[in-house]
C-alpha cells in the first residue's frame, strides 16, 4: 500500500533527498520490518521485542529521526490544484496549432507522427499540410477495412492492429532533377523516408540500380526510373541497331547526387524491408545509407519464425492488401523481362506501392516493439547488423576455380566407380538418382525388407531407410548413401560454385538472410556456404579452394563449445561451470562426473561417450538415437542418459521449466529476449508434439549463441577501424567468422578478433575463441 511504500522509504532513508532514514537499515530489510509489523509506529513500539541486538538498538536510538524521515516523504496532499480538475482532463488537441508549433520547434518527425495519426483517423486526407504529388501522379487502391489476423499460438501475443487506412493513394513518376528535389525537401519535412530500389538481377554486388521509389508517408510515393530502356528494346545481350530512344530519365550519377544528402542525413530515418538488398546498391554508388530501419527485421523480431516476413506475405497479414505480383509485371518463365525493360507506366505502379507498403508496414509495426517488449532485441541485435552484413557480401569471398573444376573431375570419376559397385550389388543397372528405381531394386529384387510407400506407390529410400538398411549390413545401401554424399557436393558446390564466381568482382557473393530461421541465425543462400562439410576429405577440399587474395590471409575465428558453455549457465549446472572456468577438458571432466571415473583414469572410448551425450542432450537425442551413434543396445544408451540427468540434475528442472514455459507461451526466450515460437509445443499427436519440445529445448541454447554472434559482429568493424586494420568479414558460419587479412597484420587482427568475440557476453562461464591462419579456409579452419 501507499502507506507501507512511506514506512519503507522512511526506515531505509535517502540521501539524494537528504532523509536521514535509520542507519545500518537498507530497503530491503525495511520492506521485511513494515511487512511484519504492519507500519513504522508498530514497529518502533515494539523496537525493544526484535531479536538482532544491532537492529533492535538502531530502532530505539534513532525512532525520531524514523518518524521525522516519515514526514519528509510524505506528500502534501492539502495543495489546492493550479486549475479546476475539469480543465486537466485529456482533449483533443487543436491539430493545426500543434502541428504549426512543432514545424516551427523543428521537430520533423512528431509532425510525421501526428499527421499520420490525422490520416489514420480520416481528419485529413491529403498528406502533409495539403500537400499532394502534381497532376499527372497514378492513383491506385488501398485497403481501406480493418480485418482481424489470426493471433500465433501463445497467450502473450498482442492483438495485431490493422489496418492503416489511406483514403486517397497518389503516385508520382520522377523523370527530372527539380521533381526529385522536391521529394527530398518533403522528406527533410516528414522526417521518415521510405526507400526501396529496383534492379535488373538480384545479386546485390553486381546488379545495374534501374530505379529507385520513395515514399513520405502512407499512400504518396513516387518512382525514380534511372536505367529503363525503351518499350520493345532488346534483352541484355542482343545486338537492336534500330532500337528506340530510352525514356526520359535523370542520369544515374545526378540522381544519386540529389538523393545522397537526404540518405545520408541523421535527421531523417529511412525505412527499408530487407534493406540490406538496398544498402548495397546505394553502398556501389557511394551513399552510406543511415539512419535505417527496417520493416521486415521488426517483424521477425516480433514475430519470429511463426510466419514469413516477406513485404508482400506481411500486407496480406496486417493490411489486408494484395500487392501486384512481380510475375504480372515482369512475366515468368522464357517470357520473363528484366526489369529495365518494363513500361514505366507499370514500372511507377509496381515500385512506388512497394515503398508505400514498407511505410505502412513500418507505421504498424514499429509500435509494437514498446508494447512488446522487444525493443532491446531490435535496436542492438538485428537493426545494426544491416550495414554489417550488406559489408560482408559486397566484400564476396575469393575461389580458386581451377581446384574446384579438378575437384569435380574427380568427384565423376569416384561417382562411376561407386555406381558400378551398385549395379554389381543389385545385378542389373539402373538409375540410382531415381528413387521409384531404387526401391524397386532394394524391396522388390533383393527383398531388403518390406519397404513403406508413400502416396504415389513408390517407396520410400530417404536417408533413414538407407542408414537402417546399411546398420542392418546391407552393402547396397551405404554405397547409394556414398553416392548421394558425392553427388550433392558435385552439384552443390564443386559445380555451382564455378558458375556463381562474379565476373565482375572475381568473387562468389552468398546472400545472408537476416530472417529465415526460428531461433535468430543467420542463412545462407546463393550459394550456401554454411553447409560445407567439416570433418570429410571432400569438405576439406572444397574449403581449400576457398582463397585469400594475393598478399592476403584468410582468418578464421570460432567460438570453442559455445553451446555446452550456455547450457552450463543457462540451466546453473555448477558443476560444469566450474570446469569450463578452470579450463579443463569438458568432455573428460563430465565423463569423470557421470561414470565416477577420476581423470587420470580417463579412457578415449569413456570420453567419446561423454561427448556424445553433452552434444545429444542440447538436440534432445533419444535413447536409440545415441545407441546408434555409440553402437551400443538403446537400453544402454537409456542407462547412460539417465545417469548424466541424475548427475546433472539441474539440466532436467531446466529442460522441464523450459518446455513447461513453451507450453504455456507457445515460445521459449534466448537470454538476450528473442522469442522462438514453437507452433508444435501443443500438439495432439505425440511424436510431433516431442518433438517440438525438443526445439523448445534446443531452441534457447541456439538463438542465444546466434544473438552472441550477432553482438560480436555488430562491434567487429568499430574495433577493427579503431585498430587501423584492414581486415575485412567475409563470412559467418554457425560459430565462425572468416575474415580476409592484409598478411602483415594478420596476427594482430587475430587478437582483435578474438577480443571482441570473448567479449561479446558476459556470462558466468567464459566465452573462448580460437583463430587460425592461413592461404585458404581449410588451413585456417
Amino acid at each position: 500500500s501507499a502507506g507501507e511504500v512511506v514506512d519503507v522509504q522512511a526506515l531505509a532513508g535517502d540521501s539524494v533527498d537528504n532523509v536521514p532514514g535509520v542507519p545500518g537499515i537498507g530497503v530491503k530489510t525495511a520492506a521485511q520490518l513494515i511487512t511484519e509489523y504492519g507500519d513504522l509506529e508498530a514497529l518502533l513500539a515494539n523496537a525493544g521485542q526484535i531479536k538482532q541486538p544491532a537492529r533492535r538498538q538502531k530502532l530505539i536510538e534513532f525512532a525520531d529521526l524514523a518518524r521525522v524521515s516519515r514526514r519528509l516523504v510524505l506528500l502534501d496532499d492539502r495543495v489546492p490544484p493550479p486549475k479546476p480538475l475539469d480543465e486537466l482532463r485529456v482533449r483533443e488537441p487543436d491539430h493545426q496549432r500543434l502541428i504549426d508549433f512543432l514545424r516551427a520547434q523543428g521537430f520533423r518527425s512528431i509532425v510525421s507522427r501526428v499527421e499520420m495519426e490525422m490520416q489514420k483517423d480520416g481528419r485529413i486526407a491529403d498528406g502533409a499540410g495539403g500537400a499532394l504529388p502534381p497532376p499527372g501522379s497514378v492513383p491506385t487502391p488501398a485497403a481501406t477495412s480493418p480485418v482481424p489476423a489470426a493471433s500465433p499460438s501463445g497467450e502473450d501475443r498482442p492483438a495485431r492492429k490493422t489496418v492503416l487506412t489511406v483514403p486517397e493513394v497518389r503516385y508520382e513518376l520522377v523523370q527530372d532533377a527539380d521533381a526529385l528535389r522536391r521529394w527530398v525537401e518533403r522528406a527533410r519535412e516528414t522526417g521518415v523516408l521510405a526507400v526501396d530500389t529496383e534492379t535488373d538481377s538480384l545479386t546485390p554486388a553486381t546488379a545495374t540500380l534501374v530505379g529507385v521509389s520513395l515514399s513520405t508517408e502512407p499512400g504518396i510515393a513516387c518512382y525514380i526510373p534511372l536505367a529503363h530502356k525503351a518499350e520493345g528494346a532488346a534483352a541484355a545481350g542482343q545486338l537492336d541497331f534500330d532500337a528506340p530512344p530510352p525514356p526520359a530519365q535523370i542520369p544515374t550519377g545526378e540522381a544519386m547526387a540529389i538523393l545522397k544528402d537526404v540518405l545520408e542525413d541523421r535527421s531523417v530515418l529511412k525505412i527499408g524491408h530487407n534493406f540490406k538488398f538496398d544498402h548495397q546498391l546505394f553502398a556501389r554508388n557511394g551513399i552510406a545509407v543511415s539512419p535505417v530501419d527496417d520493416s521486415m527485421l521488426i517483424s521477425y523480431v516480433l514475430e519470429g519464425g511463426s510466419h514469413g516476413h516477406g513485404m508482400d506475405e506481411l500486407a496480406e497479414l496486417h493490411l489486408a492488401y494484395t500487392p501486384i505480383p512481380f510475375k504480372e509485371v515482369c512475366g515468368t518463365g522464357k517470357n520473363q523481362i528484366t526489369f529495365d525493360r518494363v513500361p514505366l507506366d507499370k514500372a511507377l505502379a509496381y515500385a512506388a506501392e512497394d515503398a508505400d507498403i514498407t511505410l505502412r508496414l513500418w507505421t504498424l509495426l514499429k509500435p509494437r516493439l514498446v508494447d512488446d517488449r522487444m525493443v532491446t532485441v531490435y535496436e542492438t541485435l538485428d537493426r545494426p547488423l544491416v550495414p554489417v552484413v550488406a559489408d560482408m557480401e559486397r566484400a564476396g569471398v575469393r575461389i580458386d576455380k581451377t581446384a574446384l573444376s579438378d575437384l569435380s573431375k574427380s568427384l565423376s570419376e569416384r561417382l562411376v566407380e561407386i555406381e558400378k559397385d551398385v549395379h554389381a550389388l543389385a545385378g542389373q543397372s539402373f538409375n540410382i538418382g531415381s528413387p521409384k528405381q531404387l526401391g524397386e531394386i532394394l524391396f522388390d529384387n533383393l527383398k531388403l525388407g518390406t519397404g513403406k510407400k508413400g502416396k504415389t506407390g513408390a517407396y520410400s529410400t530417404d536417408s533413414s531407410v538407407l542408414e537402417e538398411l546399411s546398420e542392418q549390413g546391407h552393402t547396397i545401401a551405404q554405397r547409394v548413401l556414398d553416392w548421394r554424399q558425392l553427388a550433392k557436393l558435385k552439384s552443390t558446390y564443386t559445380d555451382a560454385l564455378q558458375e556463381k564466381i562474379s565476373p565482375v568482382t572475381g568473387r562468389v557473393h552468398t546472400a545472408f538472410a537476416l530472417a529465415a530461421t526460428n531461433t535468430g541465425r543467420l542463412s545462407s543462400t546463393d550459394p550456401n556456404l554454411q553447409n560445407i562439410p567439416v570433418r570429410t576429405e571432400e569438405g576439406k577440399k572444397i574449403r581449400r579452394a576457398f582463397v585469400a587474395s594475393p598478399g592476403f590471409k584468410l582468418l578464421s575465428v570460432d567460438y570453442s563449445q559455445i553451446e555446452l558453455r550456455l547450457v552450463a549457465e543457462m540451466a546453473n549446472i555448477q558443476a560444469l561451470k566450474d570446469a569450463f572456468r578452470d579450463g579443463l577438458d569438458i568432455h573428460a571432466a563430465t565423463a569423470a562426473q557421470v561414470f565416477g571415473i577420476p581423470l587420470e583414469q580417463m579412457t578415449p572410448d569413456i570420453r567419446r561417450k561423454a561427448k556424445a551425450i553433452n552434444f545429444g542432450i542440447i538436440y534432445g537425442i533419444s535413447g536409440f538415437g545415441l545407441g546408434r551413434q555409440l553402437g551400443i543396445a538403446p537400453g544402454e544408451a537409456n542407462a547412460f542418459i539417465k545417469t548424466y540427468l541424475e548427475r546433472f540434475h539441474e539440466l532436467k528442472v531446466w529442460m522441464e521449466a523450459t518446455k513447461a514455459f513453451a507450453r504455456q507461451h507457445g515460445y521459449v526466450v534466448t537470454l538476450f529476449g528473442r522469442r522462438c515460437y514453437m507452433p508444435g509445443i501443443q500438439e495432439k499427436n505425440a511424436a510431433r508434439r516431442a518433438f517440438a519440445e525438443r526445439q523448445a529445448i534446443n531452441a534457447p541454447i541456439q538463438g542465444t549463441a546466434a544473438d552472441i554472434m550477432k553482438r560480436a559482429m555488430n562491434r567487429m568493424p568499430g574495433a577493427l577501424a579503431a585498430a587501423g586494420s584492414e581486415a575485412r568479414m567475409l563470412l559467418q558460419v554457425h560459430d565462425e567468422l572468416l575474415f580476409e587479412v592484409p598478411e602483415a597484420e594478420a596476427e594482430e587482427a587475430a587478437r582483435i578478433v578474438r577480443a571482441v568475440m570473448e567479449g561479446a557476453a558476459h556470462l558466468g562461464v567464459p566465452l573462448v575463441a580460437e583463430a587460425g591462419i592461413g592461404d585458404n579456409w581449410e588451413e585456417a579452419h
